[in-house]
């Protein structure tokens, strides 16, 4: 069977399925089963697919069909010009947070602690941009500590961070220019109206903390001045309609300066707090 047929056929079935955007995600299916970059598809679709591909395509489409996200079938996404390799063990890198890595990257800092850092995709970015730092990164989940200590190898950067096992602050030790976080803050009640890609793939530890989705921030407010540098910042990732409630938190655990900033879509999207001097 040539590539185009496959590739029709995959489109018919993801459409089926409800996947959003069937041809693109058939393409990158395609793509990885063959092990071509994507933009190369087009050139191949008169070519005839290896019998020993098509299974591995068939794969990718069925487990595609029940929603599973596309990044942990290729084992990789995209965030901020890199690839992070992804597992079901880590949340899927998004387009968004990148708003919190240009936040941060428009102050200085030497040292920076990333707390829960899944994939690593946040503070491995910012090493990746300032080759002169050095970083400290927690997550409460040992597969997913893993997962970024991976990724830092891939990207070079294992001589300069360190890898922690810790609930938020528990094992953190010394003081640092700059803390940032993508906690979970998804309410119970927001949990279970999740698309499926990501409430039946993602793990629930770091999408939801339950109740009000407010908890991690409450700890990060509480305990983040006791581990800062003078002068440093914090900088953590929000619902669109968290805003008021978490600059509120900082504003009473004694932060002086804390702003809102809006994604890429204009919604409320990272919190920067700085101590009074």
């Amino acid at each position: 069977m040539i590539a185009s047929e496959l590739l029709k056929a995959a489109i018919t079935r993801l459409t089926a399925a409800g996947i959003p955007d069937a041809p693109r995600d058939a393409r990158r299916l395609l793509a990885h089963a063959l092990g071509v970059s994507a933009d190369r598809i087009t050139l191949i679709l008169r070519d005839p697919v290896p019998d020993t591909k098509q299974p591995i395509f068939e794969q990718l489409v069925v487990a595609r069909c029940k929603h599973q996200p596309i990044s942990q079938l290729t084992g990789l996404r995209e965030f901020y010009g890199r690839d992070f390799r992804v597992m079901p063990d880590v949340l899927d890198p998004r387009p968004e947070t990148e708003t919190l890595i240009e936040i941060a990257l428009q102050g200085s800092f030497d040292t920076a602690l990333d707390l829960g850092t899944g994939s690593g995709c946040i503070l491995l970015s910012l090493l990746s941009e300032r080759p002169s730092i050095t970083g400290c990164a927690t997550d409460i989940s040992g597969a997913a500590l893993a997962v970024a200590r991976s990724n830092a190898d891939r990207l070079g950067l294992a001589g300069r961070v360190e890898f922690l096992q810790s609930d938020w602050f528990t094992q953190v030790k010394g003081r640092f220019d700059l803390i940032v976080s993508n906690p979970p803050y998804i309410t119970a009640q927001a949990y279970d109206a999740l698309p499926r890609d990501v409430r039946d793939f993602e793990p629930k530890l770091a999408l939801t903390p339950g109740g009000d989705g407010l908890g991690p921030y409450r700890a990060i407010a509480t305990q983040a001045p006791a581990f800062l540098s003078e002068g440093g910042r914090v900088l953590v990732e929000i619902g669109y309609d968290q805003g008021a409630a978490v600059q509120a938190l900082f504003q009473r655990a004694g932060f002086a300066s804390v702003e809102i900033f809006p994604d890429i879509d204009g919604r409320d999207r990272v919190i920067s707090a700085k101590l009074a001097v």
